[in-house]
């Protein structure tokens, strides 16, 4: 209940920021007309006529509605601003390219309406002028040698604003735009515009457009300056940033850096910018101006999952640690189902990027039928990059297993090798890209006979274009998309190695199978218990399809999905699960938020998965 009236109230906020329908018959002032001076009525009222492609515009923009609320403005001063009007319109009609409109103003007395007055305007905006030729050109070094002739012809063919194109002010600014940031983000950071000129015919009802790039000189990244460190020391600083010192300006590259330095806790704040001024553009420095964060930090939180119900966290965090000089992140959880207490340690990372790390965790969990106390210790060395992120590290686990008819309890040892690699357009919303990940691992039993096992896993989630969909104008286009998931896991060894059920699979919930509950599918032995079993496979295929609402686009997606799952102790017993259902996404202010009913067919019910956010 706590879960499906969180959705709820989530849903209504939602829809608050669906658009709303307007009334066929509008009052075309009432954008001004609200804001009443206290006298009753108005000089007079504005009555725009005009196709809807234009209208908003001039009711939202004509000067005149400003002296609405002048009551006593006369017939003439009336008059004097409807000649400034028609200019003013006029202007406002070349903005969206049209050059050749025709406009009737009237004043017309209205006794008995909301102002003694009613100044209407109607408006025929004639041919909508085109792009009928566009040429772009560089100076500089951009333009001095050959290498950069496939730069140049990239900046012209991303061009948005093509030969044929409706012309607009704001289209025409955002082209030279788009094109002046491509030409800044690599190598040329001190590119301008120097001169550009549209050539309208309106005769003819055609634009020709030129602009003329400078790009300036090409410069390398030099060395990382810090600003602002009091406490941390800045090679660690420049370890972690790792700018690509030597090599060519790329804006990612800097935003990336940035990115490692903010997201590395040592932080509050940072901005690295390169600096141009009076400076060898062949090693311009980076400039690192931070703010550090506290040397130690508790942060608690709350949430609520469908899976687990309310969830409390506290986290210390220690950025120096005593005599080893580590960062330590310390974390306590507890929800209906699980709760754990652990720690990790890390070092900052060396010029080879691997850092020194170890942890440590203490859980109790529901696994299946059956409650689960395990300890977990790890130590080894990972590596974080853009992109892809890498471990390898030792492993002790044991689990000690509660409940009527348990498992017997285990202990292992392992050696493990992780690798992610994550290649989504975004990764906190991402439409588009993939990402895999693969755990191999080979260890010892420590309970029992001794024996060896391995255990492999793997998931990979993709994103494949399912056609465009349109708003009701055509004007705009979004991607509707296919999502695929698909997960893999082996736990190979004899019949009878002791393995801590730890290392064993179940699946089921919120992100695996939907219509089960988390953890809920596994190996059923005799008398219909569920423990975690040697082998598992899932897969799932989502269809997402951008929510338009009165004709435009709304922050929200509608899904159909179809998941199954299964898990077993060999290969040939696996039996999938499946899950069917709908679903809605939205964009909302504070990340994306999934809301699905899903019916399992197995066990022939209906459940309700909330969650938020987006991780892999």
């Amino acid at each position: 209940m706590p879960a499906l009236l969180f959705a709820g109230i989530l849903l209504l906020q939602g829809c608050s920021l669906l658009p709303k329908s307007e009334p066929e018959e509008r009052d075309a002032a009432s954008p001004v007309a609200s804001a009443s001076n206290g006298s009753g009525r108005e000089a007079f009222t504005v009555d725009v006529r005009a196709p809807d492609t234009v209208r908003d515009v001039l009711v939202h923009n004509l000067e005149i509605q400003r002296y609405r609320q002048l009551d006593d403005l006369g017939p003439v001063e009336i008059s004097r601003l409807m000649v400034a009007a028609e200019g003013n319109a006029r202007e406002l009609l070349n903005t969206m390219g049209y050059f050749t409109p025709t406009l009737t103003l009237e004043l017309r007395e209205t006794p008995e309406g909301k102002a003694p007055r009613e100044v209407r305007i109607t408006v025929v905006p004639g041919e909508l002028t085109h792009v009928s030729d566009v040429r772009i050109d560089f100076t500089g070094p951009i333009a001095e040698t050959p290498e950069s002739g496939a730069r140049r012809e990239a900046i012209r063919a991303d061009w948005p604003l093509r030969q044929g194109q409706p012309f607009s002010q704001q289209a025409w600014d955002n082209a030279k735009a788009g094109a002046l940031r491509s030409l800044t983000a690599r190598r040329y950071p001190t590119g301008s515009i120097t001169a550009s000129r549209a050539e309208i015919d309106a005769d003819r009802g055609e634009a020709r457009l030129s602009a003329t790039y400078a790009s300036g000189p090409a410069y390398r990244f030099g060395p990382l300056v810090v600003r602002g460190y009091e406490r941390y020391d800045p090679d660690a600083i420049r370890r972690i940033a790792r700018v690509p010192s030597g090599s060519d300006y790329d804006q990612q590259q800097l935003l990336d850096a940035q990115q490692r330095l903010a997201s590395s806790g040592f932080f509050d704040s940072v901005f690295l910018t390169l600096d141009t001024h009076e400076t060898d553009p062949l090693a311009a420095p980076v400039i690192a101006q931070v703010r550090e964060a506290p040397l130690q930090r508790v942060v608690l939180g709350a949430g609520i999952t469908t899976d687990s119900g309310a969830r409390f966290s506290a986290d210390h965090i220690h950025n120096q640690m005593p005599l080893l000089g580590w960062r330590a992140v310390s974390r306590l959880s507890v929800d209906r189902d699980t709760q754990s207490l652990g720690t990790e340690w890390s070092a900052v990372p060396r010029d080879s990027g691997w850092r020194t790390f170890g942890s440590a965790q203490l859980k109790s969990e529901v696994s299946g039928s059956y409650t689960v106390d395990s300890g977990r210790l790890r130590g080894g060395e990972s590596k974080g990059t853009d992109h892809i992120d890498r471990s390898l590290f030792m492993q002790y686990d044991y689990a000690q297993n509660h409940g009527f008819n348990a498992p017997p309890s285990a202990s292992a040892f392992s050696l493990n090798w992780n690798w992610t690699g994550r290649y989504f357009d975004n990764a906190s919303a991402p439409t588009r890209g993939q990402g895999i990940a693969l755990e191999l691992g080979a260890g010892y039993t420590l309970t029992g006979e001794r024996a060896p096992f391995t255990r492999t896993y793997a998931r990979w989630v993709g994103f494949v274009p399912a056609g465009r969909v349109q708003n009701a104008d055509r004007t705009q286009s979004r991607d509707a998309r296919i999502q695929l998931r698909a997960e893999l896991g082996a736990l190979v060894a004899k019949d009878s190695a002791q393995i801590p059920s730890t290392l064993a699979f179940l699946t089921g919930g919120d992100t695996t199978v939907r219509g089960y509950s988390f953890r809920s599918i596994g190996t059923v032995r005799p008398g219909g218990s569920i423990i975690a079993g040697r082998y598992m496979g899932v897969a799932s295929v989502e269809w997402q399809r951008p929510f338009v609402y009165d004709g435009r686009f709304t922050d929200w997606e509608s899904t159909v999905f179809v998941d199954a799952g299964a898990v077993a102790d060999k290969v040939g017993d696996l039996q999938p699960k499946v899950g069917v259902g709908v679903g809605a996404r939205w964009k909302s202010p504070i990340g994306p938020v999934s809301i699905d009913l899903a019916y399992g067919v197995d066990v022939k019910d209906f459940r309700l998965h909330f969650r938020f956010g987006f991780t892999f």
